[in-house]
């Protein structure tokens, strides 16, 4: 409980299977799936990994996207309660209609033994009808997508996507839509609630309502911890069991959650989710969507935020490094003082970047590809879903007929950064666009000029460089013979070709 002396300006505020809670003394570093088990008694919700990894812990959050409400199956191991702040939050609990009466979703793993030891099967719920409210088409491509994040030990994913199959088509009850309305209803309800500055046990969590009010906040502390989806400082909390004192987050910032066209490019707001980056540019750069679709889960691309991704500078980030090949540029602020820096130049080394104190990423600009470019990204994993790449490679080349005539190419997993690749940026232009059997000497001295990297668990040396030289190799013969080269998709046709190998 807290003291009396402790400034507290409102509760958290949120309904939770139909019930409004308001919470006043529980600490900002809190879980969400730590109130649920604890502090509610609804321990259908599991914790496996504490990492986001396994979906034992998914929840359906249902929250205001600008004017729309949106349905999202998130990680309560790692979402903390402060961020569910103004959300319905929806668990295995309270799925079922209030009679008992199992919701369709339930009765389907029913009907199709979709259940096995039962661990997992809470979260296996919560993404299926997490895919049931946003009206998921479940043919056996959604339901790919839509589990990716949820692990079974015993294996049971046969009878699981049978059951997500037999959904298909299914239309809302009645009482379902009404139990709808109302979540609806206090959502927007409580769009009107004040900025939330809250302050329990010596520790403080501050979502401000616009730019001006977060850069302010943030210079008068610049050693609060800037917080957007908490899929990489949650597991601060849960892994290396840090205490942080002081959050600040983009969350609620007016204006960081949207994404627009611009005549030259898109404007990326920093509050962003890796899923709505990942709907809005599909059409635009399918490569980069597609690379997205590989990126985390359905869970983690719907709290994590581009602007975290990047100014978070891991070495192995996916999005970096493509981003890095389309030339991409951020903007940073520091209270009312704004510059614009090429992301390339942000990252300086392990765990530095190009940021000065008190200043933020605003949001991010991604400019159109100009006439002549083709962009293609790759990214190579042990396991297709939800896995660290070993290499990713990115690939923004300019032809001028069959030639290629300017290159901007970076990678992650080959240096302690995310960075171009200079050398073989110079070493490709004036080369056919088509690979010659004969001579292609040039790549390998150029790629171990620019990069010497590591060894390790994922990838050897000699792993990494062939992998690099192999990656590039694929995007001349796509741009080349204008057809994808990739192990899903039209990719598939191709095995035995010789187009497919490497």
């Amino acid at each position: 409980m807290h003291s009396a002396s402790e400034h507290i300006s409102r509760p958290i505020d949120v309904m939770i299977n139909g019930s409004v809670y308001q919470f006043s003394d529980i600490r900002p570093d809190t879980t969400l799936l730590q109130l649920l088990r604890l502090e509610l008694g609804l321990i259908g919700s599991k914790e496996g990994c504490a990492e986001g990894d396994c979906g034992a812990c998914t929840v359906v959050r249902g929250r205001m996207q600008g004017d729309r409400i949106i349905y999202q199956p998130v990680n309560a191991c790692i979402l903390l309660v402060p961020m569910v702040d103004k959300s319905v939050i929806r668990t295995v609990e309270g799925v079922a209609r209030d009679d008992g009466q199992l919701h369709p979703v339930q009765q389907a793993v029913v009907d199709h033994h979709g259940s096995q030891c039962g661990f997992c099967t809470p979260g296996f719920i919560m993404s299926l009808y997490g895919g049931w409210v946003n009206r998921c088409g479940f043919t056996a491509k959604d339901l790919d997508d839509l589990l990716a994040g949820n692990l079974c030990r015993c294996t049971g994913y046969g009878p699981l996507v049978r059951a997500g199959v037999s959904l298909a088509g299914q239309a809302l009850a009645t009482w379902e839509t009404d139990r709808l309305k109302q979540e609806a209803a206090y959502l927007r309800r409580a769009q009107d609630l004040p900025e939330l500055d809250y302050h329990v046990g010596g520790m403080s969590y501050r979502a401000p309502l616009t730019r001006d009010g977060f850069s302010s906040a943030y210079q008068d502390q610049p050693d609060t911890q800037i917080i957007a989806g908490a899929t990489d400082i949650g597991l601060w909390i849960t892994k290396q069991n840090r205490k942080l004192a002081k959050l600040l987050s983009v969350q609620e910032v007016k204006g960081l959650e949207g994404i627009t066209q611009q005549d030259d490019g898109f404007l990326v707001g920093a509050a962003a989710t890796h899923e709505q980056a990942a709907d809005y540019l599909a059409e635009y750069v399918p490569d980069l969507a597609e690379l997205w679709r590989r990126f985390g889960s359905v869970q983690v691309r719907a709290s994590g935020t581009v602007g975290g991704n990047i100014a978070n500078g891991s070495p192995i980030g996916d999005l970096a490094p493509a981003l890095i090949a389309l030339d991409a540029r951020l903007n940073l602020r520091c209270g009312a003082n704004k510059r614009q820096l090429k992301l390339d130049d942000f990252f300086i080394a392990y765990g530095q970047q190009d940021r000065r104190p008190a200043e933020w990423v605003e949001s991010l600009f991604i400019p159109k590809l100009k006439q002549g470019w083709r962009f293609r990204c790759f990214k190579l994993s042990r396991r297709f879903d939800q896995d660290i790449s070993s290499v990713m490679g990115a690939f923004a080349l300019q032809t001028d007929g069959a030639v290629i005539s300017a290159a901007r190419i970076a990678f992650g997993g080959m240096a302690a950064i995310p960075q171009r690749a200079k050398t073989l940026e110079s070493a490709v232009m004036t080369q056919p666009l088509h690979p010659q059997q004969n001579d292609e000497s040039w790549i390998d001295p150029a790629l171990a000029d620019d990069f010497t990297p590591l060894s390790d668990v994922r990838a050897s040396t000699g792993y990494r460089l062939l992998a690099a030289r192999n990656l590039l190799q694929k995007c001349r013969l796509e741009i080349a013979t204008g057809r994808s080269i990739r192990l899903v998709g039209a990719g598939h046709d191709l095995c035995g070709s010789g187009l497919g190998n490497g």
